[in-house]
């Protein structure tokens, strides 16, 4: 989708921190962090969101989970990170474009949900 931010973000029309890239997905830093590390990891074929995803982007998915250790101990998160995905209205997505969040720093982090 060329209106897509994430999808201009990886074409290189939008400027980014990069953390990582390949011929299929991109790493990031969120511009709005939500702690000390904040990145997310994205693939550049447009697929709205996890629920949008089918067996066909099987590899593509696993390629993006396995990848998301070895990135954030390159950005300091030895001791454990969170990674989310956010999915729908409800699942709080603000970008319709998959995207998984690896969040973490020094300090534990909060309670996942609040009640």
């Amino acid at each position: 989708m060329s209106d897509c931010i994430f999808c201009r973000i990886a074409r290189g029309d939008i400027p980014s921190r990069k953390v990582y890239e390949d011929d299929e997905v991109l790493a990031f830093h969120d511009i709005q962090p939500a702690a000390p590390v904040h990145f997310m990891i994205i693939p550049k074929l447009h697929i709205a969101s996890l629920a949008e995803a089918d067996l066909s982007h099987a590899a593509l998915l696993g390629k993006m989970l396995a990848l998301s250790g070895r990135l954030a101990k390159a950005q300091g998160l030895n001791d454990g990170f969170r990674t989310i995905i956010n999915t729908g209205r409800i699942g709080r997505q603000e970008v319709y474009h998959l995207h998984i969040h690896i969040v973490g720093g020094p300090e534990p982090l909060g309670t996942m949900i609040h009640k």
